[in-house]
């Protein structure tokens, strides 16, 4: 399966709680770390609920 890069690219400061847990579930914990998954719905799905905070790169 085909994979994305996830790149956190704005603070999750003062965001709601569901937002934080998202970025968890990612592995995103700091600023400016991207990960690797692979491209499925699911993931696609929590990309979503943080798209503000996050930039992807394939």
């Amino acid at each position: 399966m085909a994979t994305i890069k996830i790149k956190q690219v704005r603070s999750r400061i003062k965001c709601p709680q569901v937002q934080k847990r998202t970025l968890d579930a990612l592995g995103l914990r700091k600023m400016n770390r991207v990960v690797e998954h692979e491209d499925t719905p699911s993931i696609r799905g929590m990309v979503e609920v943080v798209k503000h905070l996050v930039s992807i790169e394939k």
